[in-house]
């Protein structure tokens, strides 16, 4: 057994609604010793492309705390740029979650979504997205506008040692031949796979298995996203 767990457990899982005082919305996510803080704010003005248009935006900005991993990461703005894994995963979770809301409904708007990584040990942009819908159902309540229509969720899944296994930590992410991440909707359609033979080729069989390892996941995360929506 994994650290306690089998091949199709979920690390502990904990959603902490209103951990800030000052975002319209906000959620502490954690995957066993994986935390990410995740804000959402409404701001009332649109980016220039989508003036007179109607439509709101959604949109995403992701980092990690310098002491979030095993040894001190550099400030990117010390840097002067973004890396781009950073650059991918907040573009990843701002459409993640624009799959979920609709822009007229918005109106002429902008939700941002702040996602930052106080601790890592694997699965950082998954607890990222489900993170972030949390916090953006309890803007919208709190604002007074629509909900999200669709729950989103994501978690990683991976080959290890020839095992399919849910939630990875870093050991084993590590370790994965076959690295994969499932961003799906409530109801079980897929709103993102992104899949990696880290080491070996994997058949069409396989990612099946990986892809329903995933939502049946999801699928249990959603019952605690719910709740902490209506918290």
């Amino acid at each position: 057994m994994r650290a306690g767990r089998g091949p199709d457990e979920l690390r502990p899982v904990e959603i902490v609604p209103d951990f800030l005082e000052q975002p319209d919305g906000s959620v502490l996510i954690s995957f066993g010793l994986t935390r990410v803080l995740c804000a959402a704010s409404v701001e009332q003005s649109v980016p220039r492309w989508l003036d007179g248009s109607g439509r709101g935006w959604l949109t995403a900005e992701y980092g990690m705390l310098p002491a979030s991993t095993g040894s001190r990461m550099r400030r990117e703005a010390s840097e002067g740029k973004q890396k781009g894994r950073t650059v991918e995963i907040q573009r990843l979770v701002g459409r993640s979650l624009r799959a979920a809301y609709d822009m007229r409904a918005l109106g002429e708007r902008t939700v941002w979504l702040d996602c930052d990584v106080l601790q890592a040990d694997g699965g950082t942009r998954t607890a990222a997205i489900t993170g972030a819908w949390v916090a953006l159902a309890r803007a919208a309540r709190k604002v007074g506008l629509p909900e999200p229509g669709d729950l989103v969720g994501a978690v990683s899944v991976g080959i290890v040692d020839g095992e399919a296994l849910l939630d990875l930590d870093f050991e084993e992410d590590s370790a994965a031949e076959v690295d994969m991440n499932v961003v799906m909707t409530g109801d079980g359609r897929l709103i993102e796979v992104q899949a990696t033979a880290e080491k070996t080729p994997f058949s069409r069989a396989r990612l099946d298995e990986l892809v329903d390892l995933a939502a049946g996941g999801i699928d249990r995360i959603g019952l605690l996203q719910r709740e902490a929506a209506v918290a």
